[in-house]
């Protein structure tokens, strides 16, 4: 099958977006429309604040950052303190009085998001009400699946603009106070996705309490970041050069010490013996020391040492000996997301469904059946909207459980649809949150035996919408395997139409149809149970 039978067409060349240099403050005469994006991060709250031009075009402003420490309460208590929520409260305040500078800004055009210090607070509910009381200001928290899509969305000019990335292995790091975000690039397509509980003010706070020097206590940290990350060299294979692409404030930091003469709004390489050097001088001073030295903010002090010794062991792990840093972040993302809000694009999409193959080939998929039972399903899918009425999304959810439907037979034959429910519902899948993942592997998992029942685990919490979509997919999906029961893929192409309390499926590939139409005859149950319908197979030769 080529590669544009998949139904969701290769990711499109991303838009070419220059990269952000600052700007004055433009006068009400020559104004366009200004959006901003904030950050409510582990360590410090962030603002941007861009200006749309020509063609959807963002040109930065200006940024501020002010230290709040809410991942030190979380990683240590669980929940953020009253007095670092009213802190956090007041920096918003202030970045509203800053925004208002240009102007009054529509609600929709101001994106305030939280990561992992508010997703992991027991109370980040009292935090998300108190900043909308004293604001107005929704916070919304991502999940690792949304964090890793909005960074992929902040390296896509960089992709256009350098064509050595575009065309190259890269592995793309932040080290976040909470967790360390990667990001493996294959020729311009995710291939893969994780986030790993080891963030730089997590780490700092693991060990805090350890009476240790200085060395001994980077010595354990080393030892963390080894034990965390030893499973990441199996993800990248070594057939092809890599390049170790390093975004966040702490990589920035040492670019700007290392390369004086850095224009931030371009890429620059940094050798990893002057990078090594810079992390065992920062780790050898305490944190006041390391602000005073630097100059730097106590809580980004607190971070700086922990997070340059994640991407020297990362680039020391992948056997490299230099590392590409970039000031693209997640706030870049965000004010793309702004400007174009509908995220299931085209491109979007392709990306999901490689993450999906490349899980599949992870578990040795058989690829050409699961790609043509994908095709067949988003065919039946697309046949039956009138019947079904589920938007693009859950055609894409099913598409996603068609292609990984059988990886379960990689732990054994006998229940490989529950297998398959557990692989999926315990690997990451670049896009899409865990709710959606949830889906794909209760998809899959109804792809054969028993129909979904109140008393199966996953399923009795789904909201009844989500039990009803999860029924008419899995319907799908039966009826589209046994189109290719022969896993032949002799059956390109269908037709479906209603005739009275019968579905009517045809085809012109095949004379003989005995061997699908026996199979359709064994999965009919579950397709009449949800569309009240039966399905019919026929050949439409004559």
């Amino acid at each position: 099958m080529s590669s544009n039978s998949l139904g969701f067409p290769p990711p499109a060349e991303p838009e070419v977006v220059a990269p952000p240099t600052p700007s004055a403050v433009l006068t009400s005469a020559d104004a366009l429309p200004i959006i901003a994006a904030i950050d409510v991060g582990t360590s410090s709250v962030r603002l941007a604040i861009g200006e749309v031009g020509q063609g959807g075009r963002i040109r930065l402003l200006e940024t501020l950052s002010q230290g709040v420490s809410l991942g030190k309460d979380t990683f240590t208590r669980g929940e953020i303190a009253i007095d670092t929520i009213e802190a956090c409260v007041q920096v918003l305040r202030t970045y509203q009085a800053k925004l208002r500078e240009y102007g009054e800004l529509r609600s929709d055009r101001i994106r305030v998001v939280a990561t992992n210090a508010v997703r992991e607070a027991s109370n980040r509910l009292a935090l998300i009400d108190r900043v909308f009381a004293a604001t107005g200001l929704t916070v919304e928290i991502l999940e690792e699946a949304e964090v890793h899509r909005i960074t992929y969305r902040s390296l896509q000019p960089l992709l256009v603009s350098e064509p050595e990335l575009r065309n190259s292995r890269l592995v793309l790091v932040e080290v976040g106070g909470g967790s360390t975000e990667v990001l493996r690039v294959d020729s311009g397509n995710v291939a893969y996705s994780h986030s790993f509980r080891l963030g730089s003010l997590r780490l700092r706070q693991t060990f805090r309490n350890l009476r240790a020097s200085q060395a001994r206590l980077r010595d354990v940290m080393e030892q963390e970041i080894q034990r965390t990350l030893e499973d990441l060299v199996d993800e990248i294979p070594s057939d092809a050069p890599l390049t170790l692409l390093a975004q966040g404030g702490d990589a920035r930091f040492a670019a700007q010490e290392l390369v004086p003469d850095w224009d931030p709004s371009t890429l620059t390489r940094v050798p990893l013996a002057p990078f090594s050097e810079l992390t065992e001088k920062v780790l050898a001073l305490g944190e006041d020391a390391v602000a005073r030295q630097y100059k730097l903010p106590l809580p980004e002090a607190e971070t700086l040492g922990p997070a340059l010794l994640v991407y020297r062991h990362l680039a020391e792990m992948l056997r490299l000996d230099e590392l590409l840093v970039s000031s693209a972040n997640l706030r870049d993302g965000l004010l793309r997301e702004t400007v174009e809000p509908d995220i299931w694009t085209t491109d979007f999409r392709g990306q999901i469904v490689r993450s999906a193959i490349e899980l599949g080939h992870k578990y040795h998929f058989d690829e050409a059946h699961a790609l043509h039972v994908a095709e067949l399903s988003r065919q039946l899918f697309s046949s039956m909207q009138a019947e079904h009425s589920l938007d693009s999304r859950y055609e894409l959810i099913l598409y996603v459980a068609a292609l990984l439907h059988e990886i379960g037979r990689y732990v054994g034959a006998s229940s490989l649809h529950k297998h398959s429910l557990y692989l999926i519902q315990n690997s990451e899948l670049f896009g899409l949150s865990r709710s959606d993942v949830l889906l794909v592997g209760l998809v899959a998992r109804y792809h054969r035996r028993a129909s979904p029942k109140a008393t199966h685990a996953g399923f009795a919490n789904l909201s009844r919408e989500q039990r009803v979509a999860v029924s008419k997919l899995a319907a799908i999906l039966r009826v589209a395997k046994a189109l290719d029961a022969t896993r032949s893929q002799r059956i390109q192409t269908i037709r479906g139409r209603r005739k009275g309390r019968r579905w009517l499926i045809t085809t012109g590939d095949a004379d003989d149809l005995s061997i699908e139409q026996l199979a359709i005859n064994q999965c009919r149950t579950a397709f009449e149970q949800i569309f009240g319908m039966q399905v019919i197979l026929r050949t439409d030769r004559a």
